[in-house]
């Protein structure tokens, strides 16, 4: 394990008792939609759809749900650490009757280190990461120089990595660390929001609060 892998995580340690009604929805739909988050995964196996994409922090699954259904032949791997936000979102997709998402209630980077094969997914989501804002806690970021290659080597060469956040330091710290990476910015600097990505309830958060939102869009370099 690196000191990278010990320091960062891509959530914050806020898990509350779990209801019975999300201890049942988890073990009804273990089998049709949760992927163990300690073994490899055969992406051809799991889903129909040539394409998968890789979403870190789903949250409840709001958006997560919203672009499945937006995108049937793109299959979505959505990564939740807190097993609330797994329940909600496996509740949502059995609702919406949804055959191409698949989720697994973990961190981001050991999941990723071992269980995506190299070169293998078409794309990448990060909205509304964790920012850490405090200055002494910045190092807890996701989005590290060392992630970034993680992720980079998973990612087919021309696959994209979007990210977005509402708070302005850890934007700029993004684009400079991803700039530096394995991946080309598709524009100058941010991409103007995206009308087809889904508010979140982070991004709402943000936006009441007056925050700008600022979008990334890299490719991965071939």
């Amino acid at each position: 394990m690196t000191t990278h892998e010990r320091r960062v995580r891509s959530f914050h340690s806020r898990q509350g008792r779990l209801s019975p009604l999300n201890a049942t929805t988890l073990e009804n739909h273990r089998t049709k939609y949760l992927l163990e988050p300690h073994q490899a995964i055969n992406l051809h196996n799991v889903f129909d759809q040539e394409r998968v994409v890789l979403e870190i922090g789903c949250g409840f699954g709001e958006a997560t749900v919203a672009m499945a259904t937006a995108e049937p032949d793109i299959g979505i791997i959505a990564l939740e650490v807190h097993t609330r936000g797994v329940a909600r979102l496996l509740q949502n997709v059995d609702a919406a009757g949804l055959t191409n998402i698949r989720a697994a209630n973990t961190d981001a980077v050991p999941f990723i280190r071992d269980c995506i094969a190299p070169l293998s997914l078409h794309g990448a989501r990060i909205f509304f990461p964790d920012p850490w804002p405090k200055a002494r806690h910045n190092k807890r970021r996701l989005i590290q120089p060392e992630f970034a290659s993680l992720l980079a080597s998973k990612l087919a060469p021309g696959a994209f990595l979007h990210c977005a956040t509402d708070w302005q330091p850890y934007a700029e710290h993004m684009l400079e660390v991803l700039t530096a990476s394995n991946f080309t910015n598709t524009t100058q600097n941010y991409l103007p929001r995206p009308d087809w990505r889904p508010l979140t309830r982070y991004e709402q958060a943000g936006l009441d609060k007056g925050h700008a939102v600022f979008d990334l869009l890299f490719t991965r370099h071939n």
